[in-house]
Parts: structure tokens; sequence; C-alpha cells
């Protein structure tokens, strides 16, 4: 393994500790953060593991979420309602998709 790929390692362990944290990582394995982001955009490998560790920080933040709901925090409850509930109709504005283009003519502006 050469030193990139193993500068490369330190900083996915590093980013595992830091809960995904870059620039956390990239200061206690030595690297710049532009270092990180050029691996990032040209190693398919490198940014893959970068994704699962983002998946990982997600999923203990959902855990430490769930915690709250289940010690009674008001608060923790309605933000998984209004994020997770919305087609139960747990949400505070109405959203509106629609599929077509509308033409807005400059006159109209006025």
């Amino acid at each position: 393994m050469n030193k990139t790929e193993q500068h490369k390692k330190a900083v996915i362990d590093a980013l595992e500790k830091s809960l995904g944290v870059v620039t956390t990582a990239c200061k206690s394995v030595g690297i710049g953060r532009t270092q990180f982001y050029s691996w990032l955009k040209e190693d398919e490998e490198f940014s893959k593991q970068v994704k699962d560790v983002e998946n990982i920080a997600l999923d203990f933040a959902e855990s430490q979420l769930h915690k709250q709901i289940q010690d009674s925090s008001t608060a923790a409850t309605i933000f998984y309602l209004k994020t997770k509930g919305k087609k139960r109709g747990y949400i505070e504005r109405q959203e509106i998709e629609h599929q077509g283009g509308i033409t807005i003519e400059p006159k109209d502006w006025v």
C-alpha cells in the first residue's frame, strides 16, 4: 500500500471517529480539505467509502432521535412526525407538486 492509499485509509478511519466531519478528519490525519475533495472527486472507491461513513453518521443521528422520542421528548416526536409522517398529514405547510410547465409572459410580471 503506497503513502497516498495509507492517507486515504487514515482519513476514512478519522471520518468514522468524527461522525463524518471532514475538517476534523483532515486535521487529525494532516491533510488539507482540498486534497480530501480532490480524492473524493477522482477516486470512486474513496468516494464510496466516504458515503458509507455519511450513512453511518446518519444512522447514529436517527438512533439518537429515536432515543429522545422514547424519553418522551415532545420536540423530537414533532420533528419525526414532520419529516417522516408527511404522508399521514403531519405537515405545517401545504406542498404542491406539478408536472407541467407554466409560461409567463413578461407583460404578466407588471
